[in-house]
């Protein structure tokens, strides 16, 4: 793994290809685009956007990555090339030493993909058709199929509803659905596109504790991507920030923190209105409504200490606390390198 802070990772594709190390490569990837826009009643504008810029980092087997960013940064066009939907316009990337864009077919036995908006199950039928389905295009033996599909179903709770069409899932439901059908076929690699949103808390959790078990006992390389610093925070050993198609930070997410300056929220309901409170430094209050107030503090710092320091001196009815935004770290990340 690359040092914290490290803008690329050293070493070429050539010399990581398929080996542990480098089981995903990527040295110097670029994608452009050409868009065309209405400039007037019969002219169009054609223009090229650089969705990704000279793109380099590798991923060792069995990792747990979080690859995050602001929406537009290039996340999803890069998650895009690396399963062989779009084809780099520059630069060369490996996944498990196959060419995507050009072995789609080979690649395709060897990863799992789960994409947060979009559901790879078929809508109007039970959830188990789907997987009978899911099984036969994979070509995957019934013996390791059942067995697979046993698993699935027990860790992410898909009992009763496998019988149940996909159409009439909740959101949750359906996301452990489509993670369970990423995995029949046993990938050695797992992409995740924001794979708790919309989540309720204990749906988050079931499904973080199945990744942490799935990762641990198989091995499996996981790449996530997410705007919820929780789920980073709870899977991920080492994260990636990409930003206008460049890479801006590799290692911890506690280095994140540091690099960006973040700061988590505790939001403090008293039993009355109270003057604002005197938190430890470097804590601090930047906001008061009634008997509610708000504390800042840095996001490298666990809230168990400035939680029971309060709880000592004031009357609490409830607390909670919030994480950064991660537009606004890699925001204030970004202005630090161009001096803004």
């Amino acid at each position: 793994m690359a040092s914290e802070g490290a803008v690329a990772a050293e070493g070429t594709v050539d010399a990581a290809a398929g080996s542990d190390a480098g089981f995903i490569a990527l040295d110097g990837v670029e994608k452009v685009f050409d868009v065309r826009r209405r400039t007037g009643l019969l002219r169009r504008e054609r223009r090229r956007v650089r969705a990704v810029d000279g793109l380099s980092f590798t991923v060792a087997r069995g990792e747990v990555v979080g690859f995050i960013g602001p929406n537009g940064a290039g996340k999803s066009t890069t998650i895009k090339m690396l399963t062989g939907i779009l084809t780099p316009s520059g630069g060369r990337l490996r996944v498990a030493g196959i060419d995507p864009s050009r072995d789609r077919l080979r690649l395709a036995r060897r990863i799992g993909v789960v994409f947060g908006q979009r559901t790879t199950l078929w809508w109007d039928l039970p959830l188990i058709d789907s997987y009978r389905l899911m099984r036969r295009m994979y070509r995957v033996p019934e013996a390791r199929y059942r067995e697979n599909l046993d698993r699935c179903v027990e860790l992410l709770r898909l009992g009763d509803l496998l019988d149940v069409p996909v159409r009439q899932l909740s959101l949750g439901q359906r996301m452990r659905g489509d993670i369970a059908a990423a995995l029949l076929h046993d990938p050695e690699v797992l992409y995740l596109d924001e794979p708790t949103i919309g989540l309720d808390v204990v749906s988050k959790a079931r499904v973080r504790e199945f990744l942490r078990d799935l990762n641990t006992e198989r091995g499996t390389t996981v790449l996530l991507t997410t705007h919820d610093l929780q789920d980073i925070e709870q899977l991920c050993s080492r994260v990636l920030v990409i930003d206008h198609g460049r890479l801006m930070y590799d290692g911890s997410l506690a280095g994140l923190h540091g690099a960006g300056r973040s700061e988590r929220t505790l939001v403090v309901d008293l039993e009355r209105e109270l003057p604002p409170i005197e938190a430890p430094p470097p804590a601090r209050v930047v906001r008061v409504e009634g008997p509610r107030q708000w504390l800042a503090f840095p996001a490298s710092e666990p809230a168990a200490g400035l939680v029971g320091a309060i709880a000592a001196r004031y009357p609490l009815v409830d607390l909670s606390v919030r994480e950064p935004d991660i537009e606004a770290v890699i925001a204030r990340m970004y202005a630090d390198r161009t001096g803004g």
